[in-house]
């Protein structure tokens, strides 16, 4: 019984699979690290716009918190509200420590 088997291309065949499916793995890895990078980079970007849009609310209510338009003032009240309370609550812990 005569078999048509040949090793070596058998061997070469697999190698260029092998090979290929590597250099799959290896771009869907470089693929992923870049997104990873660039997803990184975004999550910065919005950490400096949430810091700013805060920062631009402190300077407002700071400037105008006492007086603001019509549209801040129930976010200022808000603000003026917990600041308030904050007070309050120092005051107690302060009588509780008896300071």
């Amino acid at each position: 019984m005569e078999t048509n088997f040949d090793g070596r291309k058998f061997v070469n065949k697999l190698s260029e699979t092998i090979s290929q499916k590597g250099k799959e793995v290896s771009d869907k890895a470089k693929e992923l690290a870049e997104v990873t990078n660039l997803k990184s980079q975004i999550r910065t970007c919005e950490d400096v716009i949430k810091k700013n849009y805060a920062e631009i609310g402190k300077l407002y209510y700071e400037q105008r918190g006492q007086e603001p338009d019509d549209i801040y003032e129930e976010c200022c009240r808000a603000i003026t509200n917990a600041k308030t309370a904050v007070e309050e609550l120092e005051e107690k812990i302060n009588n509780i420590k008896g300071v």
